[in-house]
């Protein structure tokens, strides 16, 4: 049984994972949750998400929660951060100490706090990637090959859309896919993607990488990588129609990080694609 402690439980991706752990009892338990809002702490995982044990209290911390567990001569497996940017690495720390595994959906990270997580990594195993979906995952390698065969011939342009409530923008996904075809031409990620256009910019270089933002409605999200040469374009498109397959994508990745050595993975890991 793994032993589970979810971020932000009363998020959408929080109760999202909260559902996915109660349809899993035979291989999951959920032994501890965290919440920075204030009316959540205290009450049970079941008052506020609806599904879940009801004698496991929310804490406003992940040290709390921890510490929790280990009062009791208990500890969580893994934890499962999908919280936001100025906690994440906050949890990673308490993770850290406790020596408990760690898996981190959060989006909009700093490039300081990813370099401090890469650090942490050292002590436990944590495994961090910006889209849970496997078929994301399976799109990122089909976005490399696709940029290694086609070459300098062919544009490469992103478009991503999300619901209004999405605050980090590019998506994290959008992102990395860039950074994926510019590695795969053998660009410069920090010199080849182009956030915005706006006014009298003059042509489109050669090497530049558009990533283009849409917001709106309750999209799960969506992102499509365009190829675009003389005469002929290529899309690959994946869309999530809701968030379960992203919570199923956070168990299947603690499921594989339980019990492995301290480092840095990724989903490509999980699915057994390497980098």
């Amino acid at each position: 049984m793994i032993r589970t402690v979810v971020t932000a439980v009363a998020g959408r991706m929080g109760q999202a994972i909260t559902r996915a752990l109660a349809a899993a009892p035979r291989e999951f338990t959920l032994c501890g949750a965290t919440e920075r809002q204030s009316g959540a702490i205290g009450r049970s995982v079941r008052d506020i998400c609806g599904v879940g044990p009801s004698d496991i209290a929310i804490h406003a911390t992940l040290d709390e929660a921890l510490d929790a567990l280990a009062a009791q001569g208990s500890r969580a497996d893994v934890a499962i951060d999908f919280s936001h940017p100025s906690a994440t690495l906050v949890n990673a720390r308490a993770c850290a100490r406790h020596g408990t595994a760690l898996v981190i959906g959060t989006t909009g990270l700093s490039p300081e706090t990813t370099q401090a997580l890469d650090s942490l990594s050292a002590h436990i195993p944590l495994l961090r990637a910006p889209n849970m979906s496997v078929g994301v995952v399976l799109m990122q390698k089909l976005v490399s090959q696709a940029a290694r065969a086609l070459g300098e011939d062919y544009d490469i342009e992103i478009m991503e859309l999300h619901h209004r409530h999405k605050r980090d923008a590019p998506s994290g996904t959008a992102l990395r896919l860039g950074n994926i075809a510019a590695e795969a031409l053998g660009r410069p990620p920090a010199d080849s993607l182009r956030l915005s256009r706006e006014g009298d910019i003059g042509p489109r270089t050669d090497r530049e990488i558009g990533v283009q933002t849409l917001r709106g409605g309750d999209c799960a999200g969506e992102h499509t990588v365009f190829f675009i040469g003389q005469g002929e374009r290529l899309e690959i498109t994946h869309r999530a129609m809701n968030r379960e397959q992203f919570a199923l994508g956070a168990l299947r990745a603690a499921r594989y990080l339980v019990g492995k050595e301290a480092g840095r993975y990724g989903m490509a890991d999980v699915l057994g694609l390497g980098d």
